[in-house]
């Protein structure tokens, strides 16, 4: 631990699509984001991409030593992590960071999306899952917005411009990218189609939620977290408007960044109570790569 009491720890979040890092320093104050980074994994090297958004936030943490690296996701075999947290712990806890008011996190994946409530310390209190289809997905979502020639910045104001919004299977990612390809044929306005798709997978976070029995505030993270006509599906889906839903959805700016925020503040949690002296990596260190230089 530094001389003034201060903890350095980096979180790493593997995701399917993309890697997430963060540095944080815990103070007697509480924990605070010093820096964070992102790379879409597309189809790159994994390994490759780690070291890549790794080496970016050491470089621009200003910061002498990193006393604890905790890894997260698909992360549990970067070599040089301290420790590894659960991916569900870590977004409960990077949830409420970024919004203290949670009680439930839905964490919108790559490749699926789970509804997971917690206490206030943010321990795990229960968990629901979509199933192994991808129609819930964010990978479905950009799949979706490749064939429509549209990029997934543009997917959410775009929905929020339907007019009347097509219908598309909620059961298989199959079965909803053979709706799309029929309605483009069929002329279907862009702005229609998109809005389709997110009433369908916000049909599904909906029941997700419903039979999790969230209640208060819903904070999402993932990926399309911030995508704004998937927060209004998911608003109507949930009776907003006329018969005003119980529960009231929050993100922000880092929302993609909650699992790696979670685990770095787990990861000092951790650091502190095993009275741990050393440090995991300094700056007079080189900068830790999957495989080591020859």
């Amino acid at each position: 631990m530094s001389a003034n009491g201060t903890v350095w720890t980096a979180g790493i979040d593997v995701g399917s699509g993309a890697v997430k890092a963060v540095v944080v320093r815990t103070t007697e104050t509480g924990p605070e984001i010093a820096v964070h980074a992102a790379s879409r994994i597309r189809r790159r090297d994994i390994a490759a991409v780690v070291d890549e958004v790794v080496a970016r936030v050491l470089q621009e943490a200003g910061t002498e030593q990193i006393h604890y690296i905790a890894s997260t996701g698909e992360g549990e075999e970067i070599p040089f992590a301290t420790g590894h947290f659960y991916g569900m712990t870590t977004h409960a806890r990077g949830a409420l960071y970024l919004d203290p008011r949670a009680t439930t996190v839905l964490d919108i994946g790559a490749l699926h999306t789970r509804a997971v409530a917690m206490d206030p310390r943010g321990k795990v209190l229960d968990y629901k899952m979509t199933s192994q289809c991808a129609s819930g997905s964010g990978q479905f979502l950009e799949n979706i917005a490749r064939y429509l020639g549209v990029s997934l910045a543009e997917v959410g104001p775009l929905s929020l411009q339907a007019q009347n919004a097509e219908g598309v299977s909620s059961i298989c990612a199959v079965l909803a990218e053979t709706d799309v390809i029929n309605m483009v044929s069929r002329g279907i306005a862009t702005t229609d189609i998109l809005r389709g798709i997110h009433d369908s997978m916000a049909g599904r976070f909906a029941r997700l939620l419903r039979s999790l029995k969230a209640d208060n505030v819903v904070f999402l993270s993932g990926g399309l977290a911030n995508d704004v006509g998937l927060q209004a599906a998911l608003e109507s889906a949930l009776g907003g408007g006329k018969n005003q839903s119980e529960l009231t959805l929050s993100t922000h700016p880092l929302a993609i960044h909650a699992g790696a925020i979670g685990a770095a503040i787990w990861g000092a949690f951790r650091y502190q109570r095993l009275g741990s002296q050393g440090a995991a990596w300094t700056s007079t260190d080189p900068i830790p790569t999957h495989v080591s230089a020859p």
